[in-house]
């Protein structure tokens, strides 16, 4: 059948009018006569324009219904819920950050695709019939359905991101502890290995992709073949006593450290160089330690219990140091400082978990330095 309006005049002439592309169609024709009477044209057209209107609506009415399962969008199951759930248009527009007169178009297209009045209005208020009572039970457990799948993705995809990074003793009591905190906050179900050990170590496992990044003090500039430093900051070596010891009174105390027995670095230790280095400034080139270490256990027992003192980074005895279980002398030598930061790996390939990591290092760097 041909399909559109066909307008047939008096004479035996005659215009066919398409139904518009936008619009799908069955195969409906409608025939109009229409007079030779050229002043009742317009009148004419009116009403062939009425009656495209009305052919058009009760075709895309039909296939809307044939075809709900294409046409239903999750904004037709959400603005349903919610007018079911406060009875008012003008509520739900407000919940849902929409205008009301998208409310009610989105409600007036969602009964024409179920080809069902979902509502009764009473009073001012929109109240459920027995069909909207009947789609509102599955619409919402669908919604809660997706909600779950959606829940239970993210955590897959979060759950299978693990990162493993190396940390030296500076860095491993206060600056990567905290960061890792933040880090489990904004990541909860991403997986963070840390992992200890000389420097030499950690920076091996990491050219060899066994790590994603290193926490700690720069290195001599040998060890940093095929590696990236960021800086955080600069931090001293300080020199731990016991909280009453008598070189903390001396008037001259870098040239009574000789008198008491000492605990170094061990070689290999980022700081050994540093020590040595300042050690010999001060005429004690060669100095041997008693003791060799840089852990926090064993330097501060050994330390509160006898006039050993102990070369050590700041930052592995800034808690002890706040709490006056140990004192800290600051021999002001501009040759114990070091900047402490962030190493990558040159082949680093782009990680976002990393990235937030790293953000967070940053951010609680700063924090500890005002």
């Amino acid at each position: 059948m041909e399909r559109g309006v066909k307008v047939c005049f008096g004479g035996g002439g005659a215009i066919h009018m398409g139904v518009p592309q936008n619009r799908p169609s069955h195969g409906h024709t409608v025939v109009i006569s229409v007079c030779h009477c050229v002043p009742h044209c317009f009148v004419a057209f009116l009403h062939i324009n009425m009656v495209l209107n009305i052919v058009n609506f009760g075709i895309y009415h039909y296939h809307m219904v044939m075809n709900w399962e294409n046409a239903l969008r999750l904004r037709h199951i959400r603005c349903f819920l919610e007018v079911a759930r406060v009875e008012s248009v003008s509520l739900a527009a407000t919940h849902l950050n929409i205008t009301q007169p998208a409310v009610s178009k989105t409600l007036k297209e969602l009964e024409t695709l179920l080809n069902t009045r979902l509502f009764d209005r009473v009073g001012r208020e929109l109240r459920l019939n027995e069909q909207g009572r009947i789609f509102q039970s599955h619409a919402a457990a669908s919604l809660t359905e997706l909600s779950r799948a959606h829940d239970r993705l993210g955590q897959a995809a979060q759950s299978a991101v693990q990162l493993t990074i190396g940390v030296l003793p500076t860095a491993a009591t206060e600056l990567v502890p905290l960061a890792a905190i933040e880090f489990h906050r904004a990541m909860p179900h991403a997986r963070l290995n840390v992992r200890t050990g000389p420097n030499w170590l950690l920076y091996n496992q990491m050219r060899d992709g066994q790590l994603d990044l290193v926490v700690g003090r720069m290195p001599e500039a040998g060890i940093l073949t095929g590696l990236t430093f960021e800086q955080l900051y600069t931090e001293d070596v300080v020199l731990i006593t016991r909280p009453d010891h008598p070189l903390l009174t001396s008037t001259n105390q870098g040239a009574e450290l000789a008198r008491f027995p000492m605990i170094l670095p061990p070689k290999g230790a980022v700081i050994r160089g540093t020590v040595e280095r300042y050690l010999t400034s001060i005429g004690l080139r060669d100095t041997q330690g008693v003791f060799e270490t840089v852990a926090l256990p064993f330097g501060r027992k050994v330390v509160q219990s006898t006039d050993m003192i102990w070369f050590i980074s700041r930052g592995v005895v800034q808690e002890e140091i706040k709490q006056g279980s140990v004192a800290a002398i600051n021999l002001g030598s501009a040759l114990l400082a070091g900047p402490v930061g962030i190493f990558l790996s040159q082949n680093a390939i782009p990680n976002a978990a990393r990235s937030v990591l790293v953000d967070h290092l940053r951010t609680i760097a700063q924090r500890l330095q005002t």
